[in-house]
């Protein structure tokens, strides 16, 4: 029996060896996205996570997990296995900002390894094209008339399309009635559909509504006016000072993940924003390219914390 055991053991620590010689990645990869999908971050994870595939030789699986602002999907990654097949598609609002808004967070922005930003997408405030409202200064003058009463959807509480709102209504001193869905995808059904007033959106995920008539863009998040909508103001030239409003899409890993398996990560996202058709695709939803190390997306997310806990300690995160 002892022989038995010891056989067993040996053969056990072989299959370890054996397991843990296998280059990464050995089997398909996860993303999670959570939110629906049909949004920003579903749509930017699908193209990514295809380039990224051929790269590795792998599959690169997306998978949505809506819930609570983002909240839900991201702690599903939070708790898996430090080993680089689980990763999320994440921004700032899913990892730091929704804990700050959740009683006991499931988790932290330490609670990740970051691998590195797939995108910087601009946010536009939008309306259905039979909207009553032609342009922002007539928007802004009924939601002035009617405090509480204007509509306008977002992806999720928390979201980066959450905070504009909650920073647009502060700067204009204005009450808006502030619908939350489980991703851009659902809320923009409903604002094509007339459900909704308006929206707080990427342009990854509007702009085709925008192009095909279906949608009225009457600002933009960005300093400058956006290429892809030229006759668009920015809300900074609409009055909103120094109002700027984007959403850095970001790839984490459960932290503790091994520094090689981050490297190969890395740049295997490197190479596919590199690709021209990758880069092409961006451009055309109304993304920027932004490449950077580990190291520089850990930097930028505690620098955002910083800023996004002092916004909820002002009271506009609640």
């Amino acid at each position: 029996m002892k022989f038995v055991q010891q056989a067993l053991a040996a053969l056990l620590a072989a299959a370890s060896c054996i397991a843990a010689a296998q280059p990464f990645p050995s089997r398909p990869v996860k993303i999670v996205v959570p939110f629906a999908p049909g949004g920003n971050l579903d749509i930017t994870a699908r193209l990514i996570g295809e380039s990224m595939s051929k790269t590795l030789g792998q599959p690169f699986v997306v998978e949505n997990r809506a819930g609570a602002g983002g909240a839900v999907g991201q702690e599903v990654v939070a708790r898996s296995a430090p080993d680089g097949y689980t990763l999320v598609a994440a921004t700032t609002g899913t990892t730091i900002v929704s804990p700050l808004m959740i009683p006991s967070p499931p988790y932290s922005l330490g609670d990740f390894a970051p691998i590195g930003i797939m995108a910087v997408t601009p946010l536009i405030l939008e309306v259905p094209a039979a909207s009553p409202y032609p342009d922002f200064k007539s928007y802004l003058a009924a939601v002035r008339a009617n405090p509480g009463k204007v509509t306008i959807g977002h992806s999720g509480n928390g979201t980066t399309n959450h905070i504009a709102i909650l920073e647009l209504q502060e700067a204009l001193k204005v009450q808006l009635n502030v619908v939350p869905y489980k991703g851009s995808g659902p809320a923009l059904v409903d604002l094509v559909g007339g459900q909704i007033d308006s929206m707080m959106d990427q342009t990854s995920s509007s702009l085709p509504q925008v192009r095909a008539g279906k949608l009225r863009a009457l600002a933009v998040g960005t300093p400058q006016r956006l290429a892809d909508l030229p006759e668009v103001p920015t809300l900074q030239e609409e009055g909103v000072k120094d109002f700027e409003a984007s959403t850095p899409s970001a790839l984490l890993a459960p932290a503790k993940t091994p520094a090689e398996v981050v490297r190969i990560l890395n740049d295997a996202l490197d190479k596919a924003l590199a690709e021209p058709a990758v880069r092409a695709k961006l451009k055309q939803l109304g993304s920027e390219v932004r490449v950077t190390t580990p190291e520089q997306l850990g930097a930028f997310m505690r620098e955002e914390e910083k800023k996004l806990g002092a916004l909820h300690a002002r009271g506009v995160l609640k």
